[in-house]
């Protein structure tokens, strides 16, 4: 029976990966409001070493549309510039001597549907991968040697996990869509 409840307990803990890995893509799908995590790929050097923006740099929204980004040492106002023009996220920074200033322009009625289908698709793998686990949970439950009453008790305990994380997945989806949708 522990080895059981192990199962289970691996099948749960796989499927909570699941939702934070989700979670973490659908933080890259901007929804027209300026976010800091919109500069993470943005690194430079800094003192020899390539350096994530955030750790060399206070990065604020002060307003919907806007990133205001201060770096702890104004001489490298400059490289944080070039920086965030070479990675290409399609910004147009300014700099006014003191910070970087970086316009978040609104997103246009095709765009917000083409990121909604993006979301979708990260919303479906993550439903395969909760449902990857399910399958597996129920190999190793079939391998065991107990009675087939039994199997089908924990089976139905796996199957009623999948449908909690599949509910938790749709309803992570409605909230990204309106998120994106909403103007």
């Amino acid at each position: 029976m522990e080895e059981l409840e192990f199962i289970i307990e691996a099948c749960e803990e796989s499927m909570i990966n699941s939702i934070k890995h989700l979670e973490k893509e659908l933080l890259n799908i901007r929804a027209g409001k300026a976010n800091p995590s919109m500069l993470s790929s943005v690194k430079l050097d800094y003192y020899g070493a390539t350096t994530p923006l955030s750790q060399i740099s206070n990065i604020n929204t002060p307003d919907a549309q806007t990133l205001l980004i201060q770096p702890w040492e104004k001489d490298k106002l400059q490289d944080i510039e070039k920086a965030i023009m070479l990675a290409n996220l399609g910004f147009n920074p300014m700099n006014n001597g003191e910070s970087i200033i970086i316009n978040i322009p609104p997103l246009t009625e095709e765009r917000r549907k083409e990121l909604v289908k993006i979301a979708k698709s990260e919303i479906e793998h993550a439903k395969i991968s909760v449902r990857n686990a399910r399958k597996d949970a129920n190999n190793e439950i079939k391998k065991i040697e107990i009675s087939t009453d039994q199997k089908l008790i924990y089976e139905q305990d796996v199957q009623n996990l999948t449908d909690k994380y599949i509910s938790k997945i749709d309803s992570i989806f409605i909230s990204k869509e309106k998120e994106i949708l909403s103007v």
